[in-house]
């Protein structure tokens, strides 16, 4: 019970895990599906970067690769305080991190704002440290930002959903909207794991409410 209280306490930075000074494995070159880098440092011109925290990662990545205009994805650590954590470290809640999707886009084939729309979509975002039977930090809703364009058009896109929710029964979104913090690569099993593991744990509970037509 203790330890279940504790999951769902994001820790302080000077209370969690140290970490390490450098990434320690490696990440397969091609992505399992798109076939681009999945490190991706270095971008196309004119290509653009989001990241999202919407339960586990497995599924999530998923959601992101299958839609037109995405040209990469990848599935990493965000939001918390260890650098360069392992994937046993961020479950035991103590590095403060949500598993987050890297995805990599085409804005002349998909808008920042509709890849907005599909994260709230695909996943519940109004139970707070939880999604679905996965529980603790690691699995909470995020949107982290990389330009105040991307903030005010997920800041918009949030306010417009809300009340489809609320109308629907369903609490306010406890997703956090903030600056895109420091993002670690996961260790190259959770690469693109349902590509590799086509029966795999798929675990987001869509809550069935789109967005208006006109949002």
């Amino acid at each position: 019970m203790l330890f279940n209280r504790h999951k769902l306490e994001i820790p302080n930075p000077d209370q969690a895990l140290k970490g390490r000074s450098e990434q320690w494995f490696s990440i397969a070159d091609k992505h399992r599906v798109l076939d681009a880098p999945v490190v991706t440092d270095d971008i196309p011109d004119g290509f653009e970067v989001a990241v999202f925290g919407l339960g586990c990662f497995w599924g999530a990545e998923e959601i992101f690769w299958r839609m037109p205009g995405v040209w990469s994805t990848s599935v990493g650590y965000a939001g918390g305080s260890t650098p360069h954590p392992s994937y046993e470290e961020v479950c035991s809640g103590q590095t403060g991190h949500t598993e987050a999707v890297r995805v990599v886009f085409d804005p002349a084939k998909v808008s920042y704002a509709d890849l907005v729309k599909a994260f709230y979509e695909f996943h519940d975002p109004t139970q707070g440290m939880r999604q679905g039977n996965d529980v603790g930090t690691q699995y909470r809703s995020a949107i982290y930002t990389l330009s105040e364009e991307q903030a005010q058009t997920a800041k918009e896109v949030t306010a417009a959903y809300e009340p489809e929710l609320l109308k629907r029964g369903y609490g306010p979104i406890t997703t956090e909207i903030k600056p895109a913090p420091t993002y670690y690569y996961a260790e190259d099993y959770h690469q693109q794991y349902l590509a590799k593991h086509v029966n795999g744990y798929r675990c987001h509970s869509a809550t069935g409410v789109k967005f208006p037509a006109d949002a």
